[in-house]
């Protein structure tokens, strides 16, 4: 009984020394535990691939919105293309609608630059420049012997010579024949002004028939004077005749002048 009285206190000092053991390995094991799933991969966060049942990332991925711009998608595999963000594919009736419909966009905005690059020589210049052998577009004017003043008078008298001469011709051929008589102007072999050149005996014929009187200049053959005086050649700066083959009675241009080119119905000479 003595001994017992004696050792009466270890017992509750091993219940606490149990107690506390057990609350230590209590509480390694959580830490661990959390640790774990600190530093377990994002990519377990993902679809599972080819099985049917919904994985963690499924599920997740339907909580943050089901689809690849989720902040977990986003963290496991990085920022994601635009084929990882469309919805499902489109049918190729559908796709091919969507492709016609860029590609009329496309053509659209080709043809608004292609009328802006024709808009910028509506305007013709009042002042046209020469060398002796050439005639200079409006930016290489520094380089210029001798310039033309050129009125609103004959500005007119060109553009209806030009719809006379080449109504039903391609626009290059309206072209061509403005340049004609802008390099019958500057060659020393023709008259010194726009109007005494277009005038000149027997050198156009709607002048001695009188449709050069009749005719109205449409727009097509408006912009191809405009053309010619800012400088665009159909034809070289050497090329001072032309006619219709089929519809001239006098050939001799033809025989006695070397070919340049054709254009429409009306073959150019130099």
């Amino acid at each position: 009984m003595e001994i017992v009285k004696e050792y009466r206190w270890f017992a509750p000092l091993l219940s606490v020394l149990l107690v506390c053991i057990l609350g230590i390995g209590l509480y390694t094991e959580v830490q661990q535990t959390q640790k774990n799933h600190k530093n377990a991969p994002m990519q377990s966060l993902s679809w599972s691939g080819n099985s049917s049942t919904p994985s963690h990332g499924d599920r997740m991925g339907t909580h943050y919105g089901s689809n690849r711009t989720s902040p977990i998608f986003i963290a496991a595999h990085g920022q994601p293309s635009w084929k990882d963000i469309m919805p499902t594919p489109l049918p190729a009736s559908q796709m091919k609608q969507m492709e016609q419909a860029h590609n009329n966009v496309a053509t659209g905005k080709k043809k608004l630059e292609v009328q802006h690059s024709k808009s910028a020589i509506l305007t013709p210049p009042t002042t046209i420049y020469f060398t002796k052998t050439k005639m200079l577009t409006q930016d290489d004017k520094a380089l210029s012997t001798w310039s033309y003043v050129v009125s609103a008078k004959e500005l007119l008298l060109l553009q209806k010579i030009v719809m006379a001469e080449a109504e039903g011709e391609p626009y290059e051929g309206k072209v061509a024949v403005a340049n004609v008589v802008l390099n019958r102007l500057r060659s020393a072999s023709f008259p010194d002004t726009i109007q005494a050149v277009i005038y000149q005996k027997a050198q156009f014929s709607p002048v001695a028939n009188g449709r050069l009187r009749r005719v109205q200049p449409n727009q097509d053959s408006i912009r191809a004077v405009n053309a010619a005086l800012n400088g665009h050649k159909a034809v070289p700066d050497n090329t001072c005749f032309f006619l219709s083959l089929t519809l001239a009675q006098d050939l001799t241009v033809h025989h006695s002048r070397t070919k340049v080119k054709t254009i429409g119905h009306h073959t150019f000479y130099k």
